[in-house]
């Protein structure tokens, strides 16, 4: 069930420009997309948005679409290949792969929808002024992570210690790393951190995590822990740990909650800052928007399947309870 649905509504309101005024000069541009792996939860959102700006693939545009599927090396081969094709600007949903293509280029503009903490992580100079050929989307972890482990704390009183599954390859998680540790010491919560960079040290991270037999589970997010959210989700419910994720799609998956910013909303704004940089904006002047949206979802067939009960005060708050 769904609420506040005129939030969305509102929210998507605010950042579209009128499609009707798209001037596109007969030019078919070439767009890189790179990332993990297909997410049409997102993906689809962002394209569809890009098409209510008047940019239709295969009339203006060119997606040169490139999947790392969990191995993060290839980002440099894929930036490289865009460098070589010459492509008009770069779409890219994690932090490895915008600092790859920053190596290489600083001419192609990068749009970034979802980055988290890009000044830390030294893609950009600030928030307010990028700087560089970078722009996007700016996610700041601190307070999601604190809020996150509050609501963990809600559906288990008794918590103390907390299973972290994080991709420690990934700059912008070594910093949420860091953010989550002190939002713990701040609740009493202990962490035990299990670090992923590859595909095959899921299968090692969940039989330390079963070993250790932690109260909850808490996921960072990532691109490649996206990638693998079914699998997570799956093993969460099997040792009935519950979860809390940043986004509804892993609670789609089978994860217990997730909070964190309204993607669709960050994939809309996107679309609109690629549409102002294909027609002569300068990625340095435009400023990276920071999310104003959040929702919290919740699956109650994931909390039958642990055998927990969720407060009613806490399903009264949920936006969306699936049930």
């Amino acid at each position: 069930m769904r609420r506040r649905e005129f939030i969305s509504a509102v929210a998507g309101a605010t950042v579209w420009p009128l499609a009707a005024r798209a001037q596109h000069t007969g030019k078919m541009w070439r767009i890189a997309f790179i990332t993990h792996a297909p997410n049409p939860d997102h993906d689809d959102e962002l394209f569809e948005s890009l098409r209510a700006l008047g940019y239709v693939e295969g009339q203006n545009i060119v997606v040169e679409r490139r999947y790392a599927q969990g191995k993060a090396e290839r980002f440099q081969e894929f930036a490289a290949e865009m460098v070589r094709l010459k492509v008009d600007l770069i779409i890219t949903n994690t932090t490895p792969a915008a600092l790859a293509a920053k190596n290489l280029t600083t001419t192609i503009p990068i749009v970034i929808p979802t980055a988290i903490d890009p000044v830390g992580t030294g893609l950009i100079a600030s928030l307010a002024r990028p700087g560089g050929n970078i722009t996007g989307g700016a996610i700041l972890t601190g307070e999601l992570a604190a809020k996150r482990l509050e609501l963990l704390k809600e559906v288990v009183s008794s918590l103390s210690r907390t299973a972290v599954l994080w991709n420690s390859a990934n700059p912008a998680n070594a910093l949420a790393w860091r953010e989550t540790q002190g939002a713990a010491r701040a609740l009493g919560v202990t962490l035990q951190s299990h670090e992923v960079q590859s595909p095959q040290d899921f299968e090692i991270a969940f039989a330390r995590m079963a070993e250790e037999r932690s109260d909850a589970l808490f996921v960072l997010d990532d691109a490649m822990t996206m990638q693998y959210r079914k699998e997570i989700a799956e093993f969460a419910i099997q040792k009935r740990l519950p979860s809390v994720f940043a986004t509804k799609d892993r609670v789609k998956a089978g994860g217990l909650m997730s909070y964190g910013p309204q993607y669709s909303e960050m994939m809309r704004r996107a679309a609109s800052l690629v549409d102002k940089i294909l027609r002569g904006a300068e990625p340095a002047n435009l400023p990276m928007e920071q999310p104003t949206t959040f929702e919290l979802v919740i699956n109650l067939k994931t909390a039958k399947a642990i055998g927990l009960t969720v407060p009613p005060p806490l399903l009264t708050r949920a936006d969306e309870v699936i049930e």
